[in-house]
């Protein structure tokens, strides 16, 4: 039975040129490189510059994709943009990005999901790609977490990192097998119990403030392991597929023990694990996408991989999905 699948036309990324060092963090809070590195992999973050907003970074990103797609501004009918960090409480941050793109058909909006915002944000095009609503979807994860990072708190404040990374989904007939291009299949959660071990103290309803990101590291750690297997393992029972037929997995880069620990709790050979927290930092809902075009770059992912992606977030939210490349 022929089925119509959300293929990837084109992937891009976009990271700032400020580079911050774990030598640059030690001189403002008590830590050190061997201490960030020890406990979660990152040796160094980007810095969005003043003045430099989520929707420019997701812009640069997004350029880069229509350009790996071959595709202009006239070809997208859809953009959405997964950020906790938007410019502002409205408009939606995609609908700056679709301004400074030149897309003036179509619509577009913000998705929130947090660190899970990419996964959700691809299944959610690839469901309105399948309504008939849009051909071609610009997918896009962004974040500037810099601007709510509480720079007194050296357990959060040497995590994370700005950057966006987009793709191009485009809707195509297959075949409707696991063989086919494409999202296959996705799978999404959340459970609002678990508020308050990852979250921000702060919002419009709230504070009328911004806030500051607060975390309970040991209790994210503790249930992003085991969300994250459960997620992917009924990803596998969904579509029949085994660890052994993916050829990639792309995690959210939070942390390299998550990683890690969540890899030998589903049996993944590393050498199979597309690893960037070192480089990145926690980017958010950036950080699979990021991810992902430096292994497509590089020549890792090739057509025909098949790709997994996972995350984890505040909420508590957490998906996966698996992609054809």
């Amino acid at each position: 039975m022929s089925i119509l699948r959300s293929v990837v036309r084109g992937i891009g990324s976009y990271l700032p040129s400020e580079v911050v060092t774990n030598a640059d963090l030690a001189k403002i809070v008590d830590t050190s490189d061997e201490w960030i590195v020890d406990r979660s992999g990152i040796r160094e973050r980007r810095r969005a510059a003043e003045g430099e907003f989520t929707s420019h970074l997701a812009t640069h990103a997004a350029r880069a994709a229509l350009e790996d797609a071959g595709l202009g501004p006239e070809d997208i009918d859809l953009v959405v943009v997964a950020t906790a960090t938007p410019d502002h409480t409205f408009p939606a941050t995609a609908t700056q990005v679709q301004a400074a793109l030149g897309i003036t058909q179509g619509f577009a909006y913000d998705l929130q999901a947090v660190c899970s915002g990419f996964v959700y944000a691809l299944s959610t095009a690839d469901a309105q790609i399948k309504a008939g609503l849009a051909r071609r979807a610009l997918v896009i994860g962004a974040e500037t977490f810099s601007r709510i990072l509480d720079w007194t708190d050296r357990t959060t404040c040497v995590l994370f990192g700005d950057g966006a990374g987009a793709v191009v989904l485009e809707g195509q007939w297959s075949a409707g097998t696991n063989d086919d291009h494409g999202l296959i299949a996705a799978h999404l959660r959340a459970d609002g119990r678990h508020c308050e071990k990852l979250y921000v103290d702060g919002g419009p309803s709230t504070t009328g403030t911004a806030g500051h990101l607060r975390m309970e590291g040991k209790e994210v750690f503790k249930h992003a392991v085991v969300n994250l297997a459960e997620v992917t393992e009924e990803l596998f029972d969904r579509t029949g597929l085994t660890v052994a037929d993916v050829d990639w997995f792309v995690p959210h880069q939070a942390n390299r023990r998550i990683i890690d620990a969540t890899g030998k709790k589903l049996g993944i050979d590393p050498a199979k694990v597309v690893v960037t927290v070192d480089r990145h930092g926690n980017t958010s809902a950036a950080s699979i996408p990021l991810a992902l075009d430096v292994a497509v770059k590089d020549g890792r992912v090739k057509r025909g991989d098949l790709v997994v992606l996972e995350a984890m977030g505040g909420g508590f939210t957490w998906g996966a999905a698996l992609l054809r490349w």
